[in-house]
C-alpha cells in the first residue's frame, strides 16, 4: 500500500499543478470509498483555489481558501494521476478534479479503501489529531524514540509501524531501517537502549529520504502522477529478501 514516501511523491508530482490553481468542478463518480464522499463535495469545491498541496502522514491535503482543506488517502491500490480532460476515466477512477489549467486529477482505487474528507485549520480531521510525528520532521530524533518506547512489551518493528508513535513507517521502511540500525525487528521495543534508538531514528530518516528520491516503491499498484513506477524496490535489502543473500555480505 502506498506509504509516506509514495504519498511524498504523489505530493511533489502533483503539486505544480494544483498550487496557485482554481478548481473548476469536481465529480464524485463512486461515493462508497473507505468512508462515503459528502454529497456535497462538487458544491463545496466548485471555483476554489487551490493555495497549497502539503502532507500529513499518508493524507494529501489540498489547502483551500478560508483554511478549509480537503485530504485525500490513498488507502490499500489508490493513486493520483493528472490526466487530459478529453480522455475517457478508467474504471476505478471515482473522483476527478477539474482544474482551471486545463488539466483534471484523478483518484484511482480499486479497492476503494482511499478517502476524500475534508476540514478546517482551525479544526483539524480526528484522523490526523491522533498521529504522531513526521519521521522526517525536527520533533522526531533518538530522545523521543527512547521514550516512547520506554517500557515496551511489543515487538520495535510493531511500535515504529504505530501511527501513534511515528507516522509513515510501513512495513517495508521499517524493516529496511531496523536491518540499517542492526536491530532485529522481534526485540521487545523497551529493551532498546537510548544509543540504539538514535540509530533506529537516523535508519528511519535515512530510508525514507531515500525512498522519497527514488519516487517511493512500486509492489504492485502504486504509480506516481506522471505514471512512473517507484525504484526503491531495486535496493531493498530485507523486504521480498527471505532465503536469499545478503546485500552486504554475502551469505
Amino acid at each position: 500500500m502506498p506509504e509516506l514516501p509514495e504519498v511524498e511523491t504523489t505530493r511533489r508530482g502533483i503539486e505544480p499543478y494544483l498550487a496557485g490553481h482554481r478548481i473548476e468542478r469536481v465529480a464524485v463518480r463512486e461515493p462508497r470509498l473507505r468512508w462515503p464522499v459528502r454529497e456535497d463535495l462538487p458544491d463545496l469545491l466548485a471555483a476554489r483555489p487551490v493555495e497549497a498541496v502539503e502532507r500529513r502522514a499518508k493524507y494529501l491535503l489540498l489547502c483551500l481558501d478560508r483554511s478549509e482543506r480537503v485530504l485525500i488517502h490513498l488507502g490499500m491500490s489508490g493513486s493520483l494521476r493528472l490526466d487530459d480532460p478529453a480522455n475517457a476515466p478508467r474504471k476505478h477512477d471515482h473522483v476527478e478534479w477539474l482544474l482551471d489549467n486545463g488539466k483534471v486529477l484523478r483518484l484511482h482505487d480499486p479497492r476503494r479503501f482511499g478517502a476524500v474528507l475534508t476540514d478546517h485549520v482551525d479544526a483539524p480531521h480526528e484522523r490526523l489529531t491522533v498521529l504522531g510525528p513526521e519521521p522526517l520532521g525536527d520533533t522526531f530524533d533518538g530522545d523521543y524514540l527512547a521514550g516512547r518506547l520506554a517500557g515496551r512489551r511489543v515487538a520495535v518493528k510493531q511500535a515504529v509501524m504505530n501511527a501513534g508513535i511515528v507516522v509513515g513507517v510501513g512495513n517495508i521502511y521499517a524493516s529496511e531501517a531496523l536491518f540499517l540500525a542492526g536491530i532485529h525487528p522481534a526485540r521487545p521495543a523497551g529493551s532498546l537502549g537510548r544509543d540504539e534508538c538514535h540509530a533506529l531514528a537516523a535508519a528511519i530518516r535515512r530510508v525514507l529520504a531515500a525512498a522519497i528520491e527514488q519516487g517511493g516503491t512500486t509492489l504492485r499498484d502504486f504509480l506516481a502522477p506522471s505514471g512512473n513506477p517507484g525504484y526503491f524496490r531495486q535496493t531493498l535489502n530485507v523486504y521480498e529478501r527471505t532465503d536469499q543473500p545478503c546485500r552486504h555480505c554475502g551469505t
